[in-house]
């Protein structure tokens, strides 16, 4: 299964997190930023939860890393990932997603609010669970692990709605989560981000 963690377990494993964010969006300049502000800001607010996939480790190999049974991550082959295997692995790090309780007063709903026209506003920022980060390592890449990760994130969670901003073309993120049954809301919030949001049908205080 996926692990499921919460703000200071994900705070335990932040330079983990920091190399996968850093192969997954090409951003090594903006990766000590994420691990130690960014990371630790959001982990604090309320509902916060962190899914994180991993590679197996098989018993007796030696991997790159020079550890028995733990392959480097950047030695993965492309199509060479078995994602039942991820599922369950103990081995490196390569894939995760985060989110939180969204609210007005937060920095990204604010800038959401002030996007979007004050019907749409009014209907979803507020009390949301916000997504901030999907990341999958290359090497994990288009072998269904992003939406196995969204899946898990989303998994019971009492939240009615959630919100998420994406690439505003048409790209593989864009098309993952219209797929997982997310809608288009507003299609570009002005910094080159599309605003996707999915009502879960929660009734309110559940």
């Amino acid at each position: 299964m996926i692990d499921v963690l919460d703000g200071t377990a994900a705070i335990a494993i932040a330079g983990e997190l920091g190399q996968v964010f850093a192969a997954a969006f090409g951003a090594e300049e903006d990766t000590e930023r994420f691990t130690t502000e960014t990371l630790p800001k959001h982990a604090a607010r309320d509902d916060f939860r962190l899914v994180t996939a991993r590679t197996p480790r098989p018993t007796g190999v030696l991997g790159s890393s020079g550890i028995p049974g733990q392959a480097g991550v950047a030695g993965l082959g492309s199509g060479s990932l078995d994602v039942a295997g991820v599922m369950g692995g103990s081995g490196p790090l390569v894939g995760f997603a985060y989110g939180y309780t969204g609210e007005r007063g937060q920095w990204w709903p604010d800038r959401v609010v002030e996007a979007v026209e004050p019907e749409l506003a009014a209907e979803w920022v507020g009390g949301h669970f916000e997504v901030v980060e999907l990341a999958v390592h290359p090497d994990a890449q288009r072998q269904g692990l992003g939406t196995a990760l969204m899946t898990e994130l989303m998994r019971d969670l009492p939240h009615r709605r959630a919100l998420l901003g994406t690439d505003v073309d048409d790209g593989p993120a864009p098309r993952l989560y219209r797929r997982l049954g997310w809608q288009l809301l507003h299609p570009d919030l002005g910094w080159g981000s599309a605003l996707y949001g999915l009502d879960r049908g929660v009734p309110s205080g559940v």
